[in-house]
Formats: C-alpha cells, structure tokens, sequence
C-alpha cells in the first residue's frame, strides 16, 4: 500500500498469485475457524483428531478475481479499473499441490460444527477491513513489522483481557 501523490490510494493484492494451472484452496473464514477451535476445547473428545476446514474450494484464480470485483465495488475511484485488467500469472512452482483441502465431515458429524459466514460474504467482511484499517496494513506490509503484538494499547483493559492477551508490566518503570 502507498499513498500516491493525487491522493488516491493504490491497492496492492499481495500473498495470492495466481498461474495458468488451476490449483485449489479450501476457505475458512477467520471467526469460524476460532468457533470450530472453541467448539474443539469444549465438546470434543481428549486425544481425538478433528480436522476444521470451510467445504469451500475455490481456486486461486476464482479469488483473485473476486478480490478483484469487490476492490472495484468499494473503491469505485481507483485509476486502474477494472482491477482485474491488473492480473498477472505468475510461474507455477516446481512440486506445487494442485489442491489443498481437507476432509473436515468429522467435526460437523461428531461436534456440530459448520462453518457461518459464507465465502462472498467474509471476503467482503475481510477486505472491508483492511481497506478500513490502511495504518495497521501500512504496519505490517511497510517491513518494519517484526512480529509484536498489534492493536494493544499498554494498560488498556488488562484486567478483563483473555489471559493470553495480558501483558505483565510489574517489571516497567512507572
């Protein structure tokens, strides 16, 4: 992400390539797979195995586009629409796996569990929020991201905080 100097802001999709092949992806949004976590902890069986995946594959190429159509939905006013005329294909890797997925009908058959949100749906949720939150992107895209906790005001609401989000200071100076 940058700012250009007209004031707009160019959008750069990063992490997905896309190749001529078509290669398969199984989609979970992010709150779901924290319910299936959940769900895990509090019904399922000590020892057992329960795979969580979204029974929703799409390829990289399907993504893309659809990251795409919603950049020119939501940002109307980019330079460069439409988005997808800005795809590129990337060279396959040597022994890339045409397809990531899992079988994930245990947990639905023993648990309950299914995913919530539906692909359309947390895909527009997901990029709405980075496009929502472009200093916390510039952060971890700009390279000076070293792997802090982000988003945690020191002090703010350490006491009613998850256990795993509190923050010991009994060794800071005052």
């Amino acid at each position: 992400f940058f700012q250009a100097e007209d004031g707009i802001r160019d959008y750069k999709v990063t992490g997905v390539q896309t190749c001529a092949l078509p290669i398969l992806r199984d989609w979970l949004y992010v709150d779901d797979h924290c319910r299936a976590i959940e769900t895990v902890v509090a019904a399922g069986r000590v020892g057992e195995v329960y795979n969580i995946g979204g029974n929703c594959e799409r390829t990289n190429r399907a993504i893309v586009e659809a990251i795409c159509g919603l950049m020119d939905e939501l940002r109307p006013e980019l330079p460069h629409r439409p988005c997808r005329s800005l795809i590129t294909f990337v060279a396959d890797r040597p022994g890339h796996d045409r397809r990531y997925a899992i079988d994930c009908s245990k947990i639905g058959r023993e648990l309950g569990w299914r995913p919530m949100m539906n692909f359309e749906t947390g895909l527009r949720e997901t990029i709405g929020w980075y496009l929502d939150n472009p200093v916390w992107v510039e952060r971890v895209t700009s390279g000076s991201y070293r792997g802090e906790r982000l988003g945690v005001v020191p002090g703010a609401a350490a006491a009613n905080s998850h256990p795993a989000q509190r923050v010991d200071r009994t060794n800071e100076a005052q």
